[in-house]
């Protein structure tokens, strides 16, 4: 199920982001001769103007088929771009290229996309708060209720005892416990402070930790060992959160102020760990693929509709952000080889540009096979 409903979340965002290319150019004049769901063997197509409408068997995303994208020295002279004695039908269409329109418009046309996926998450994000979003009591708006408030556990570390005993991100606390200790800490009086005072009392002992996972009670002994101050921890991060739930007008805005600070963060996130493998300090461990994506939307589904709802948006802005990197093959690559061009006053030669993108797809490739090697040898 967490596989199908990966695919479904992947097909929703690529082909949003493929619409914001493909209706920017239409609206420019620019001819697009092909819109797909999915990718090739073709179950069926529809021509409707000069644009056909396919529907293919892969459901992995999809693609827009711009006339002008991906053009060779051969292509520019079929259509009349060097040889300016053409018939009108082929001065007409040499006008309709991508390629021959203005860099502006080309540039928009490229970050199209990135904006549709900015706008996707907008969306999601602003329905979740109107149905009732979780989040953190104290980053909520003036005046909002939080309603359904629990300590929740906000991260784990590695190699922990709460990753050891089997503590995840996203369980709420009910209570703490502990053989030798006739107190029990119950969530009525819960807070961070109290959690980490009660784990410190009880260093070396074995406490049972009461909460509650995707709706389900449970229960699990860990035992604290001492940080490098020699304080007694198990390895959590937390934080009181509930339902935020806002009428339209401020779900909209919070949606857009929560989209802008989670793309803000996701940049800064993907600028530290591209620094950080230049250095030659990069670690792969931080890195999720397709498969640990899959394991993660599972997750997410068993927290509920809305808890899906919000990983959907954080995959639509991280989408976004990678799809602006520039790199060749990406739309933030095209957008660097307009402002070269703009800046020699000439184009960059089709051969060299052909060229260079299949390198940069045959890298991304290769780095997506990587990062699927890692994502097996850590369910192993």
């Amino acid at each position: 199920m967490s596989i199908i409903i990966f695919i479904v979340i992947i097909l929703v965002l690529v082909v949003s982001h493929e619409f914001g290319h493909f209706i920017v150019a239409k609206l420019n004049n620019i001819r697009v001769d092909e819109f797909s769901f999915g990718f090739p063997p073709k179950i069926y197509g529809k021509k409707i103007g000069e644009t056909t409408y396919n529907l293919n068997a892969l459901p992995f995303g999809g693609y827009v088929k711009i006339f002008g994208e991906n053009i060779n020295e051969a292509d520019l002279l079929e259509v009349g771009f060097l040889d300016k004695k053409e018939t009108p039908e082929k001065l007409e269409l040499a006008e309709r290229s991508l390629i021959n329109k203005p860099r502006y418009i080309q540039a928009l046309v490229m970050v199209a996309g990135v904006v549709m996926n900015f706008l996707v998450a907008w969306l999601l994000l602003s329905v979740g708060f109107m149905s009732g979003l979780p989040s953190s009591v104290g980053m909520a708006p003036r005046g909002a209720i939080v309603n359904n408030q629990y300590l929740t556990v906000t991260s784990v570390v590695k190699g922990s005892p709460a990753e050891i005993a089997g503590l995840k991100t996203g369980d709420k606390l009910l209570a703490l416990d502990t053989t030798t200790d006739s107190t029990k800490l119950l969530s009525s009086n819960f807070g961070a402070e109290n959690v980490q005072s009660f784990i410190k009392k009880h260093g070396g002992e074995q406490v049972k930790v009461e909460f509650i996972r995707a709706k389900e009670n449970k229960e699990l002994e860990v035992t604290p060992i001492n940080n490098k101050d020699g304080v007694p921890v198990i390895g959590i991060a937390m934080d009181t959160i509930g339902t935020l739930q806002l009428p339209v007008h401020k779900a909209v805005w919070e949606g857009l102020k929560l989209t802008t600070d989670l793309t803000i963060s996701t940049a800064v996130g993907f600028y530290k760990l591209i620094s950080q493998a230049v250095m030659g300090k990069g670690d792969m461990s931080a890195v999720t693929g397709p498969i640990g994506i899959v394991g993660v939307v599972g997750d997410a589904a068993k927290f509920g509709f809305i808890y899906l709802l919000s990983f959907t948006a954080l995959i639509s802005i991280n989408l976004a952000v990678i799809n602006l990197l520039p790199f060749p093959a990406l739309d933030g690559g095209r957008i660097l080889f307009l402002l070269i061009e703009k800046i020699k006053g000439s184009r960059i030669k089709p051969k060299i540009s052909n060229a260079v993108n299949m390198v940069g797809f045959g890298l991304l490739m290769l780095l997506m096979v990587v990062i699927t090697y890692h994502d097996i040898v850590k369910l192993l």
